[in-house]
Formats: structure tokens, C-alpha cells, sequence
């Protein structure tokens, strides 16, 4: 009787060191990325000079300077957001119900416009209201707040119009035939069954517009602000002006961005979580 040896032939390895399974090189590929991302972050952190950051990014005598002006400019942050999303959500809303007319003027109409206003600056459209519209209309609109609510709200709309057609159309076309079955006209339908649907489908992308326009607010400033309308870009632009903590106050005004944006930004992977898990079933 034979018996075969398990031992390999002199000079070679055993197969499990000449081939390594599809889990281990896997495992021993993130390791050496996360052993890449140390090497650099060690670099990084030894190359910044933390006297000159502690000096400019987190001067206590440069934030207490702007602290007691933060609440009411967070406030007027957040005025001017609201504004401008409640002419942006108006007209988007309007404009992807013409997209989707068989009307081809009001197709065209609505093309034209969301084309136009997404491939311009909001920059642009804020200085327009400032200073271009009272000049070539006669018009003097004193509110800071209606100005940028139709500055920003033009440019939001663009937006918006696109993230709510989609919304229009994801809607299934059996329910629209349902509700036409029982005798709603093309506009009841619309507003009872086919728009409700869509705003509940678009409304982590919508929560993510509102992000994008609590940070165009930064553009206000241009309108020229008394004292009582400053926002918090201004308050963090005249102090850097002003103070000595370097760029202390742009640090400050950041992080009261940050307060705003992330929670919204939690709030849009909730609903995008909830959506998909109510769309599974």
C-alpha cells in the first residue's frame, strides 16, 4: 500500500502562501490605505504651524469681538433663507408644471428660463437686484429681505423646477389613470393626487436645496446692509477688516454655517432613508 506525502517538493511553497484568498487581499488592501491615510495625516499635522493657527483660527479676544452680533445676523441668516426658498419652491413649482405642459410655448418658456438661470452666477442675479433692476425698471425696493427673497428665489427656482419634474414624473402613471377614472378633472388631479405624491418623493433632494440657499445667503452682503439687516457673512467680513485674531472671525461665521447646515443635512439622509424604505415596500 502507497501512501502520498502532503509535504511540497523541495524549493516550492505550500498553496496557501503561493495564492491568498480573494478576503485576504482585500483585508491586507485597506490596510494599507488606512496605513497611507496615518502616513499623511502625521505629514500633514507636522508640517502646519500651530502657534500661527491657535493666533489666526482661534483668537478668544477676536470671537468675543463679534460674539454678542452672532444671534440677530443667525437670525437674519436664516430670514433670508426662508425667503428666498418660499419664491424659489413658488415659481420652481409653477415652472416644472409648464416643463411638463403640452403647451410647447409654456415647454419652451420654461426651458429657457431654467437653462438661463442655472448657468449664470447667483453672484450675478444679486448684483442685478442691488443695482441693475432699480436702474432699467425705476424701482426702488427698500427691503434687504425682498430683495435677496427674489434674488436667490430666481435662481433656487431653476433648481427646484428640475428636482420637482422628476418628482412629477416618478409619480405612477395608474394612480393619475384611477383618479381620471373617477371623474377629477387634469387639475384636481394634479393638485390631489399627483403633486402631494411628488413633493413627499422629492424631499430629501428639496432638503438639500435649501442647504445650497442657506449658503448662497453668504451673497447678501453685496445689497449693501444696515447695522439691524447684517447677516452672518457680514458680520465675519467687517471683522476680519477690523479685528486682530486673523481669521478668527471667518472660522466663527463657519461654524455657525455648520449649525444650521448639518442638521439639514441629517434630516435629507433620514428622509432619503425613509423614502426608500417605504418605496420597498
Amino acid at each position: 500500500m502507497t501512501t502520498t506525502s502532503s509535504t511540497p517538493a523541495p524549493g516550492t511553497l505550500p498553496a496557501s502562501r503561493r495564492r491568498w484568498s480573494p478576503r485576504r487581499r482585500q483585508r491586507a488592501f485597506r490596510l494599507a490605505q488606512y496605513a497611507l491615510l496615518v502616513i499623511v495625516l502625521v505629514a500633514v499635522a507636522l508640517a502646519i504651524d500651530w502657534e500661527n493657527v491657535g493666533t489666526n483660527f482661534f483668537n478668544a479676544q477676536a470671537a468675543s469681538d463679534i460674539a454678542a452680533l452672532i444671534p440677530a445676523a443667525f437670525l437674519k441668516t436664516l430670514e433670508y433663507t426662508f425667503a428666498g426658498f418660499a419664491v424659489g419652491l413658488s415659481l420652481g413649482t409653477v415652472l416644472a408644471l409648464m416643463r411638463l405642459s403640452s403647451v410647447g410655448l409654456y415647454r419652451w418658456l420654461a426651458i429657457v428660463y431654467i437653462e438661463f438661470f442655472r448657468g449664470i452666477p447667483a453672484l450675478l442675479v444679486v448684483i442685478s437686484f442691488g443695482y441693475a433692476v432699480p436702474i432699467a425698471f425705476g424701482v426702488n425696493i427698500p427691503s434687504v429681505t425682498v430683495k435677496a427673497a427674489l434674488a436667490l428665489g430666481l435662481v433656487s427656482a431653476a433648481y427646484i423646477a428640475e428636482t420637482l419634474r422628476a418628482g412629477l414624473q416618478a409619480v405612477p402613471k395608474g394612480q393619475v389613470e384611477a383618479a381620471r377614472s373617477l371623474g377629477m378633472s387634469h387639475g384636481r388631479t394634479l393638485r390631489q393626487v399627483v403633486v402631494p405624491q411628488a413633493f413627499r418623493i422629492v424631499l430629501p433632494p428639496m432638503t438639500n436645496e435649501f442647504i445650497l440657499l442657506t449658503k448662497d445667503t453668504s451673497l447678501v452682503f453685496l445689497l449693501g446692509l444696515a447695522t439691524s439687516q447684517y447677516d452672518l457673512t457680514k458680520i465675519g467680513r467687517d471683522a476680519l477688516n477690523s479685528a486682530q485674531g486673523g481669521l478668527t472671525p471667518l472660522f466663527v461665521i463657519g461654524a455657525c454655517y455648520l449649525l444650521i447646515t448639518l442638521p439639514l443635512g441629517q434630516l435629507a439622509r433620514y428622509l432619503e432613508k425613509r423614502t426608500g424604505a417605504r418605496s420597498r415596500t
